[in-house]
């Protein structure tokens, strides 16, 4: 068994089902009034397949797949980070995101993926990606996006003379 720290770690979220109320009232929040997600005559003349119902908005899946892991994130960076010297939390720095398939009112999703610790930089700062697949009730992963948090550099010591 490897005694050394964790450079990784590994995780599965809750599950949580989807409503078309969801998908109506995140499309409202953030105004993303196009045909595809507010017009029902629309969707069924000029989508084909399963998109001839309503779907959620790629943006509503990568922000479901944040919320599902919301409650986890200070107790996987606890883990990471267990014996590293680093310095306050800087934020969420970057998203790079793959949609492979659609979210459906009444599909069940939960997360899985895997939190990775960079190398630091060479300014100080502790980079960690959080990688998400949301994957669905049949197994399928319907997105896969990773998540970079940056933590600080730490503060110099004030000097004693």
């Amino acid at each position: 068994m490897n005694t050394e720290r964790a450079e990784e770690l590994r995780f599965k979220t809750h599950c949580r089902t989807i409503t078309e109320t969801d998908i109506v009232t995140f499309v409202n929040v953030v105004g993303l009034h196009e045909p595809f997600f507010i017009d029902m005559e629309y969707i069924r003349e000029n989508m084909t397949g399963s998109h001839r119902s309503r779907f959620a908005p790629g943006p509503m899946v990568i922000s479901l797949g944040m919320g599902l892991l919301a409650t986890y994130v200070p107790g996987i960076i606890k883990q990471v980070l267990e014996g590293r010297e680093v310095g306050p939390f800087g934020g969420m720095t970057g998203v790079q995101a793959r949609l492979r398939g659609a979210l459906f009112p009444g599909d069940t999703i939960h997360v899985e993926g895997e939190a990775r610790l960079l190398p630091k930089t060479s300014r100080g700062y502790t980079l960690m990606e959080l990688q998400h697949l949301v994957i669905n009730q049949r197994g399928e992963t319907i997105a896969d996006f990773t998540e970079t948090i940056t933590f600080l550099p730490q503060a110099n010591p004030k000097s004693l003379t």
